[in-house]
């Protein structure tokens, strides 16, 4: 049952899964939100562990890796091969309007992109990748009962983190969309080809406007807020 990328075992993961980018961070919500954890793969270093929220619920969170390609195996992997039914990814953006801040939480009701990802499916068209309408609810929904405002809209999924158009940025704000990452496209796609659950909340750790980003340290600990709103989520759809 493992594969290239994963060595756990049929039935090490639970139906959900947070997701982050970072291996680190990936120890860091198992260690303080999870009780009877269990590392379940540490293929490449890329950190899988399963345990319980401190209200008897089963999940699980792995790291991501940066980038659509890699989201796109692990995803994709944990999906068909993990009986996986809802993946929340829990990471990091660039805002690209002026009403969004530092520490902002955004969720990402759909991804547009710069990646040729969706050429795969051969469509006749472009296609519009989006976020599980449920999942996403339920999201909001906990960020409004802890009083925390959130932005919801369409992100940029993009390849290129260092662009040579440093102006290029400016035309997807325009229209409106509302930051950049570099993951939740391919995972939308997955989802949405394998009939599965999938959302993308983010934290603002730094602007194009203002040309302000946050430390190593403000990263961790400014994603807390996020993270307890992803567990809270993910506890919603675990079996």
């Amino acid at each position: 049952m493992s594969t290239p990328h994963n060595s756990a075992n049929p039935g090490d993961f639970a139906n959900v899964v947070l997701m982050p980018g970072d291996p680190l961070r990936a120890k860091l919500i198992a260690d303080t939100y999870l009780h009877d954890v269990k590392l379940v793969t540490s293929v490449r270093n890329i950190y899988g562990y399963t345990g319980y929220t401190k209200n008897g619920k089963k999940i699980s969170v792995m790291a991501s890796g940066m980038g659509m390609p890699s989201i796109g195996i692990y995803s994709y992997e944990l999906y068909s091969r993990y009986n996986v039914d809802v993946i929340i990814r829990v990471g990091t953006c660039g805002a690209y309007q002026e009403n969004i801040n530092l520490f902002d939480i955004i969720v990402g009701s759909a991804a547009s992109t710069d990646s040729n990802w969706a050429h795969q499916y051969n469509l006749n068209g472009h296609y519009s990748a989006s976020a599980d309408f449920d999942v996403m609810e339920a999201a909001v929904s906990a960020a409004r009962k802890k009083g925390i405002p959130v932005h919801v809209g369409n992100v940029l999924s993009s390849d290129v983190f260092y662009n040579s158009d440093k102006e290029g940025w400016k035309k997807w704000a325009d229209m409106n969309v509302l930051a950049v990452e570099m993951e939740a496209f391919s995972l939308y796609c997955n989802a949405a080809k394998l009939k599965k659950k999938a959302l993308c909340l983010l934290t603002v750790s730094d602007s194009f406007l203002i040309k302000e980003e946050l430390t190593p340290e403000q990263r961790q600990n400014g994603l807390l807020r996020m993270i307890e709103i992803g567990v809270e989520t993910a506890e919603k759809f675990a079996k």
